[in-house]
């Protein structure tokens, strides 16, 4: 009987120790360890941001960092805005732990304020030990201090955001970046031999002074074909851009979406016309600058 009472007690005592280990995760009897589940990968909202959304944020912005928050203070602040959320204003500190970009670099640790919504359930998101990427500008004798180049300037880090981020501040600081488009200088049209042949340049103005054109080619029983030079001659191996790339970005995001009239004032009716359809063709092309911020 006695033998039984120990047997029934180590049959138990197993049961027991089995059930533990399944609840809390601990070793097994059979010297296995229970699965541990790896924390999820992290996601920025700015991961569902368009190429013009990251564009907008980061390119104009002269300094941009990753940068690990080590203090988040709350500060009073003025009444929320009709139409907008409520916020809540923060003196964050953080240790910078990756320069993207910035003259002259910055310090080690960094501060500056941000506004910062309430998550779903009304709470404040925990801010600390969070990891961060800034689009911000410097505070002129104070290299510790940034200042937010907009109210959503400060995004959530996740490694794709960030290979976006150095991809597109890389593209606008390159030696051969296309520059900012400022608007339509003319458009000339040359109507070819054939019916249906000719050939329209765009004439572009930009914020330094470097021509661009737009070049669209119709020839009969070929596709009509369009290319942006860089230069004062047109480049005959120019291509059009390719869709979310700076040079994309420049055009889309910045032409207006009708030839203006002033740009074919000194064109034949004709002409005047075959040029709108050709431009009309270029932004089909290049299609839609989406915009998602807020």
């Amino acid at each position: 009987m006695m033998r039984f009472r120990s047997q029934t007690r180590s049959i138990l005592s197993a049961i027991r120790a089995v059930l533990f280990a399944i609840v809390f995760g601990i070793p097994s009897i059979n010297g296995g360890k229970a699965a541990v589940s790896a924390p999820p990968p992290v996601a920025s909202p700015a991961d569902r941001w368009s190429y013009a959304d990251v564009a907008d944020l980061f390119l104009a912005a002269p300094v941009v960092v990753s940068a690990r928050i080590v203090d988040a203070i709350p500060v009073p602040q003025p009444a929320n805005t009709p139409g907008r959320p409520a916020m809540i204003r923060y003196y964050l500190v953080a240790d910078v732990t990756a320069l993207i970009r910035g003259t002259g670099g910055v310090p080690p640790r960094v501060s500056w304020i941000a506004d910062v919504a309430p998550d779903s359930r009304g709470k404040t998101p925990k801010l600390k030990k969070q990891q961060m990427l800034l689009a911000a500008l410097p505070v002129v004798g104070r290299p510790a201090e940034l200042r937010l180049a907009a109210r959503d300037a400060m995004v959530p880090w996740s490694a794709a955001l960030e290979t976006r981020v150095r991809r597109i501040v890389a593209s606008g600081l390159a030696a051969d970046a296309p520059p900012r488009v400022t608007g339509i200088a003319s458009a000339f049209h040359s109507p070819g031999n054939l019916p249906g042949e000719g050939e329209t340049q765009i004439f572009l103005t930009t914020d330094i002074a470097q021509p661009v054109s737009i070049n669209v080619l119709r020839r009969p029983g070929q596709a009509t074909a369009w290319a942006v030079s860089l230069g004062e001659i047109v480049d005959e191996a120019a291509q059009a851009p390719a869709r979310d790339t700076l040079g994309w970005y420049r055009l889309a995001c910045f032409l207006p979406r009708v030839l203006p009239a002033a740009a074919v004032a000194e064109l034949s009716e004709s002409d005047a016309a075959a040029s709108r359809v050709d431009y009309a063709f270029v932004i089909g092309a290049m299609g839609a600058c989406t915009r998602t911020r807020g």
